[in-house]
């Protein structure tokens, strides 16, 4: 059996009584890399594995990755298991434990992000009549704005922004050169900005 192979269906039940020092043999062994007794052991301990993993995912597919994870890691760490501080089967069980946890944990986490990106990104109601109140307001100090320009400023200005030609088409308009076309717009914004930001 290949060790990231997962069937939770039709396999052994449990772990038999008495089988615990077996299992810690088959954990020696699967850490020298004998896929024949990493085998035997997902075959005595595979069910117990996926029901408790079931239990805190509370879905089957999910449970079926998980536990394909859990024996992925025992057989990768399986050199790490001590005798001495456990069971064999309790030391896959939290094994198989944590990696439930973290999968429960992510998802929560996952559906936290969702649910603060929908409400940070969710559209907000206006008032209108403020929307009108203030467009009506800004229009005004942009026409005020205007007004303050030298006419060969407000004439490129308007040209170029509010009638939506590039500055080579405004040369061309004005019968300016380029470069001319671009220093009356480049003036004329740096008027409106100081304009409009010592109204604001």
């Amino acid at each position: 059996m290949d060790p990231g192979h997962h069937q939770p269906a039709g396999i052994p039940t449990g772990v038999p009584a008495g089988a615990g020092s077996d299992l810690a043999g088959l954990l020696n062994r699967s850490a020298r890399g004998d896929r024949a007794a990493f085998a035997d052991l997902y075959d005595a301990t595979s069910r117990r594995v996926y029901g408790l993993v079931l239990r805190v995912v509370r879905d089957p597919a999910q449970a079926e990755e998980v536990a394909q994870d859990a024996y992925l890691e025992i057989w990768r760490t399986a050199s790490r298991y001590d005798a001495a501080r456990g069971s064999a089967v309790s030391w896959l069980l939290t094994i198989a434990h944590r990696k439930a946890v973290d999968r429960v944990r992510s998802a929560e986490a996952a559906a936290r992000r969702d649910a603060t990106y929908h409400h940070r990104n969710q559209g907000v109601d206006h008032d209108v009549t403020a929307d009108l109140a203030h467009a009506s307001l800004d229009a005004r100090r942009v026409r005020a704005a205007l007004a303050g320009l030298t006419e060969a400023q407000r004439e490129a200005i308007q040209l170029a922004y509010f009638g939506g030609y590039t500055h080579t088409e405004v040369a061309s308009l004005l019968g300016l050169p380029l470069g001319t076309a671009k220093t009356r717009i480049r003036d004329g914004l740096i008027r409106l900005r100081d304009t409009i930001g010592v109204e604001a």
